[in-house]
């Protein structure tokens, strides 16, 4: 299960590259109650580059980053 609120998409352009639409939900997930897209943005919107982001913080703080994650990062190792 993704641990996050997933989107609908409805009425979202961006919706088939946001990860909160394109993830397999579990059978217990959760959703926002609306799509959040309003005034022509989405500030829940989770694209490619933020998963990759996000699994590089999530690597730094278990201390189990590359030596290729460090360099780039300004990190030592």
């Amino acid at each position: 299960m993704p641990d996050i609120s997933m989107c609908k998409g409805e009425g979202c352009p961006v919706k088939d590259k946001c990860r909160r639409h394109t993830a397999t939900p579990d059978y217990y997930q959760a959703y926002f109650a609306e799509t959040p897209f309003k005034d022509g943005k989405c500030d829940f919107y989770w694209g490619d580059n933020a998963q990759s982001i996000f699994e590089q913080l999530k690597d730094i703080v278990n201390g189990t980053e590359s030596k290729d994650t460090a360099t780039e990062s300004g990190g030592t190792s």
